[in-house]
């Protein structure tokens, strides 16, 4: 037969659940999770260390000066063998070394009695080591302290039960004792206690002082909105001697007045001046009238503990599965948060792994980027920066058509034959035309979308800004201003062959032709660094970008990047050095080519300019000009006779100073392209993509490792911390599930 619910009530209020909050004590799992507990709160000299003495046994001093300074836990709990167990818990604001020192306390005792004996000396010790200030010609030290006492009562007759007393509420500062800064700090200690839902008050009033002065109901109706957890318990009750003190305190007991969910209790513990120790004695004026006429249930110190206990057990019974959840929802967060610290680098194996991993990342995006395998990782999807095959395909077929349209000085009167890019450039990356894409509607969309792409990778490969980059210093150059070639080239190579010839024969010299190429070639330099510069920066703006993806720790990458990255640096500065090198073999040597379109390219200029010549006396005759026009002798002849000797050379010299730049400038382009690009900033062996590798890594010694992966002392600390943390709340979901 299944149990009824109301078996299964029985079953969680019964011992054993709270022998499972005791369990979970006793990991400490209250600092993680609030557990059900019961506050004794009151405003000072309220009677309440009395009261926890009549629950707990525990002797609590009788001087009123000795006033409760620090929140005192004391928990009993079921256990075979009989002892008790005293430490301190630091406040939420101890430095390292306070919380060292508080924590190092321990005192023991063998039973109750051992316990009445030690006490006051146990408290002596405790407040030493709190540094509590007790007495008003003390120097140093506090009056309050945010450390917890913990008093732990085991035994095989224990009652399972959990108080804590923090100080009295009070409102007047006391010159040389207390402050306002003290009066803050106690309503501050007393909030954070009474503010958690699982938090039974116990609300000590003293009956010989009005109840409606008594701000800690006020206090607890805050924290308390729906009032079913706050009990009241009436103190004194015997310094109350008239008649209509009395009766107005039992009215508060039979909650005719003040009236509470949870009600009100009235009891007469020891005070100051008295030593018995049973508080039976006490209670005996409870059978006097008017008191005998209260409920039994709500007089006394036996009852109210027997109350205690039941309200305790029903908060055990109703909390308890939220308390499973949330400790379950906290092992997760707490799970979490240590995924993000990534795996522990307490050592130098650690470490190297650790940084071997992020290397070994590192490298996968590089290989996936550079093969242009961007549907492995989904990093590429929302970063075009990343997508560095694109880019400098882009980036180098930009340079190539700009160099062919920009790079001359001067305008040939012969373009390139093979040439098809002239016409149609307009602007780095607008000369992308809807070639072969016919006027159809989809056609039309998938040329927009094309725009878009070619727009976006154009923002990315040319709009960039060098402050941005300021680790490249020097490295980069990006003072571009260059125009369209100019014309005259005819007028400019005669006064240049007139200012430099010097006495051949008829031809001109070849210190005359490397000027001309020189100063034909004079822009190369700017616009090849420019374009080198921009591809640096497009790597550079990959790397930065890919070490955030591999390693999101800040403190990590910049102390990461900061060892890398004079390396880095010095293969930008390699690459640079080379194009430096390819632009002095092309340009400071005197023009010379092997290749045999040179040849050919310089004749059909020469075939090119006699036609023309030819065609120009036909027309000067008016004779008519068609594709099979005949010509004479004669007249071919003349096509190369009847010139002047500057301009017969001026002719030669721009023929073969066209058709040498012509293939000096693909031979060029390529060589930038392979040799600067390709082989020096991509996929050579000694690129700066291939610093940060598992074999750099492998390389490092222990202090490197410990200087670029180690942790922090705080860092380990918080490791540590959430390793504890995990176990307690491993545990404490095991607990909670038997």
């Amino acid at each position: 037969m299944a149990p009824t619910d109301t078996t299964q009530d029985n079953l969680l209020a019964s011992p054993a659940l709270l022998a499972k909050i005791d369990k979970l004590r006793e990991r400490n799992i209250g600092k993680h999770v609030p557990l059900p507990q019961l506050v004794v709160v009151g405003d000072q000299s309220s009677g309440k260390s009395s009261l926890l003495e009549s629950l707990t046994g525990i002797p609590f001093p009788r001087d009123v000066e000795l006033c409760t300074r620090y929140a005192t836990q004391i928990t009993q709990r079921r256990d075979s063998s009989t002892h008790v167990n005293i430490t301190i818990i630091p406040g939420p604001h101890s430095t390292d070394e306070h919380k060292n020192h508080v924590e190092a306390y321990y005192g023991s005792a063998l039973s109750g009695d051992d316990l009445r004996a030690k006490f006051p000396a146990i408290l002596q010790e405790v407040n030493a080591r709190m540094g509590i200030r007790m007495s008003s010609s003390a120097k140093g030290g506090t009056v309050f302290s945010e450390d917890v006492l913990k008093i732990e009562i085991c035994g095989p007759t224990a009652d399972y039960l959990t108080v804590i007393d923090v100080p009295g509420i009070f409102r007047t500062e006391t010159e040389g004792v207390t402050t306002k800064q003290d009066i803050a700090m106690v309503r501050n200690m007393v909030t954070e206690y009474i503010k958690d839902s699982r938090t039974i008050i116990l609300a000590v009033l003293p009956c010989n002082i009005d109840i409606a002065n008594q701000e800690i109901l006020t206090l607890a109706a805050e924290y308390d909105k729906k009032g079913d957890r706050t009990l009241g318990i009436l103190t004194k009750p015997d310094l109350v001697p008239e008649a209509s003190g009395k009766e107005t305190i039992c009215s508060i007991v039979e909650n005719k007045k003040k009236q509470l969910t949870l009600g009100y209790y009235v009891v007469r513990s020891r005070g100051a001046d008295q030593d018995d120790p049973e508080y039976e004695s006490r209670e005996q004026m409870f059978n006097e009238d008017p008191w005998r006429r209260l409920d039994k249930r709500r007089v006394g110190v036996r009852a109210l503990k027997t109350r205690l206990g039941e309200l305790l057990g029903d908060m055990a019974r109703r909390e308890f599965p939220k308390l499973r959840k949330d400790v379950g929802e906290m092992l997760s967060l707490a799970e979490k948060e240590r995924d993000e610290l990534g795996p522990s680098r307490g050592n130098d194996t650690e470490q190297r792994i650790f940084l071997s991993h992020i290397a070994d990342k590192f490298q996968e995006l590089v290989k996936a980027s550079l093969e242009a395998r961007y549907h492995l990782y989904p990093a590429f999807e929302g970063s075009v920066h990343l997508r560095l095959a694109t880019l400098m395909a882009f980036l180098a077929e930009n340079f190539k058509q700009e160099f062919e349209v920009k790079a001359a000085l001067r305008n040939f009167e012969y373009g390139d034959p093979e040439s098809d890019d002239f016409d149609d450039y307009d602007g780095i990356g607008d000369d992308v035309k809807d070639e072969g894409l016919e006027s159809s509607g989809s056609c039309l969309r998938n040329s927009s979308a094309a725009a878009k792409t070619i727009k976006l990778l154009k923002s990315a490969t040319q709009d960039l800004d060098p402050e941005k980059f300021p680790e490249l210093g020097d490295i980069i150059c990006l003072e571009y201003d260059v125009g369209y070639p100019e014309d005259g080239i005819m007028e400019w190579i005669k006064n240049l062959y007139v200012g430099s010839r010097g006495m051949e024969l008829g031809h001109y010299s070849d210190a005359v032709q490397a000027s001309a190429w020189r100063e034909q070639s004079s822009k190369w330099p700017i616009m090849s660094r420019t374009f080198a510069s921009r591809a640096i920066m497009v790597v550079q703006r990959f790397i930065t970008d890919t070490l955030g993806i591999v390693c999101p720790d800040s403190t990590l990458r910049e102390t990461l990047w900061s060892c890398v990255q004079e390396e880095v640096l010095q293969r930008y500065k390699t690459a640079t050095d080379f194009l430096e090198y390819l632009l002095s073999v092309e340009r400071e040597l005197n023009p010379y080519t092997l290749n045999k379109h040179f040849n050919k390219a310089r004749q059909e200029a020469h075939a090119d300019r006699a036609a023309d010549h030819i065609l120009s006396t036909l027309s000067e005759l008016e004779q008519d000009i068609g594709d099979n026009v005949a010509v004479t002798v004669g007249q071919i002849r003349s096509s190369t006779r009847d010139k002047s000797n500057i301009q017969d050379v001026a002719e030669q010299l721009h023929d073969g100073l066209s058709s040498y730049y012509d293939v000096a400038r693909k031979r060029f382009v390529d060589n930038v392209w392979i040799q600067v690009v390709q082989s020096h900033l991509l996929f050579g062996p000694n690129t700066p993509l291939r610093v940060f590798t598992q074999e750099w890594v492998i390389g490092l010694n222990a202090e490197q490792l410990e200087s670029i992966a180690g942790e922090s002392t705080s860092a380990k600390e918080h490791r540590a911390n959430l390793a504890r943390k995990i176990e307690d709340l491993k545990e404490a979901k095991k607990i909670l599930q038997f």
